[in-house]
């Protein structure tokens, strides 16, 4: 029996990348599903891979940012698939290419609302929607969350930031049966990733993946591997953890 099977799964930035692997991978597990993405039709792509493969899932469009749309995605889950178990909040920008002091203030408002208050809106309802039978919340962070990088204050700023409310959050429920956890990848190679200009240009590309002594990127399967371990059973004593998945990045 598939380890997820009857369970449900909410994922937020479901359109593509790591969201939509930790989606395929949930679904593959047992899992139905609840996807959100600001992009209505790659989140219905996501969704349409899903339920091609035999899996269930509905997509809606999301912007986390807004706190409303953030508890309207949860109650769709909720209404739809009758129960909430697990929660990915994925859903991010990439960081823009401005040094501290000529970040404008668009820039910094708008990464914080989507990469930190976008993480807070969504659990606080994910929470709620878990209080009577438990579940657990898997925030996704970066290994940038842990250590600086020059020429993305506000990325750096609001992936730390993700790090603090998860441990806030998970010692607040730690006994009532709500685990919180963050992944902390390194670089990815993901469509975020491919606009910032990372994975098309050859000498960006080299320069970043020889900052991860792997020498390479990790893949969006990899880091949905890390997703499912800290849903699963075997990390039912994991609670408040950042688990770094970065190829040896911050190891330096």
């Amino acid at each position: 029996m598939a380890e997820f099977a009857g369970r449900v799964a909410l994922i937020t930035g479901g359109g593509g990348g790591i969201g939509r692997a930790t989606a395929l991978a949930f679904a593959q597990a047992g899992a139905r599903l609840m996807l959100g993405d600001l992009d209505l039709a790659a989140v219905e792509e996501t969704a349409r891979l899903v339920n091609v493969a035999g899996g269930e899932a509905h997509a809606l469009r999301c912007d986390v940012a807004r706190p409303a749309e953030a508890e309207a995605l949860v109650q769709a889950a909720v209404t739809r698939l009758g129960r909430l178990d697990y929660a990915l909040n994925n859903a991010g920008i990439e960081a823009t290419q401005e040094g501290t002091a000529r970040l404008p203030n668009e820039a910094w408002e708008r990464t914080i609302a989507i990469n930190l208050s976008g993480v807070f809106y969504c659990m606080r309802a994910e929470i709620a929607a878990m209080r009577a039978n438990g579940g657990v919340i898997v925030n996704m962070a970066s290994a940038l969350g842990l250590v600086g990088f020059a020429g993305a204050a506000a990325y750096v700023a609001a992936k730390h930031g993700v790090i603090g409310l998860t441990r806030s959050a998970a010692l607040e429920y730690a006994t009532r049966g709500i685990r919180v956890n963050a992944v902390c990848p390194g670089f990815v190679e993901t469509p975020m990733l491919e606009r910032a200009g990372v994975t098309s240009d050859p000498a960006r590309r080299a320069m970043i993946e020889g900052l991860h002594p792997m020498g390479r990127m990790g893949q969006p399967d990899e880091i949905a591997g890390a997703v499912l371990y800290l849903c699963s059973a075997a990390a039912s004593f994991v609670t408040g953890h950042a688990l770094v998945v970065d190829g040896g990045y911050t190891a330096r």
